[in-house]
């Protein structure tokens, strides 16, 4: 069951979008864990032009990223990610998503935990939530992972950027630490299961 659920992931992302975008971009915004990990893997994904680390989803307008991480402004650590219809699509995009963090673990990725860690999918409009609510449902029934998928589905709201220091962390801070021991072999595994470049 966990081959034939990657075996559709990898399809899809070689099977391009059947609805011409007249070079329109479109936005997907979403959280699984640590910004710097959801940048770093949508960067090497084809048709994506850019990804902005963010906040989402909270009550405090503009919050610091020492406000979010002290867990009390609501928000969740995000990717905002701009991408070319014609060269990906929005399930194309959440097929990554799924590959690129464990989706049912509560506020919890890995060492990091709390609240604004938790696995998020930020809709931008009706289409994207009923794609995101179908796209939850297949990766849930395909039982690649042992326990249920938590991932929220919401609208998108509150959303601020995150400080350009977070920009292009990985690019910039290859040698640090949490990039060595936490994005590295994260970016690894998904390189070698062909889902980025």
């Amino acid at each position: 069951m966990k081959n034939s659920f990657l075996l559709i992931i990898l399809f899809s992302l070689f099977t391009f979008s059947q609805e011409p975008s007249m070079n329109q971009t479109e936005l997907a915004t979403l959280g699984g864990g640590c910004f710097w990990c959801v940048e770093a893997v949508y960067q090497r994904v084809d048709g994506v032009l850019s990804v902005k680390p963010g906040y989402a989803g909270g009550h405090v307008d503009n919050p610091s990223y020492r406000d979010v991480c002290s867990g009390k402004t609501g928000h969740a650590e995000v990717a905002k990610i701009e991408f070319d219809p014609d060269q990906i699509s929005y399930q194309q995009i959440l097929n990554v998503f799924w590959q690129a963090h464990d989706p049912t673990t509560l506020n919890k990725q890995g060492a990091d935990v709390g609240t604004q860690y938790r696995s998020v999918i930020f809709y931008h409009s009706e289409e994207q939530k009923a794609l995101a609510v179908n796209s939850k449902t297949k990766a849930d029934e395909s039982e690649y992972w042992p326990n249920a998928i938590v991932t929220e589905i919401t609208k998108i709201n509150n959303y601020s950027d995150a400080e350009d220091n977070h920009d292009n962390y990985y690019q910039e801070n290859p040698y640090q630490p949490y990039c060595q021991f936490v994005i590295k072999p994260k970016l690894d595994k998904l390189e070698k299961k062909g889902i980025i470049d």
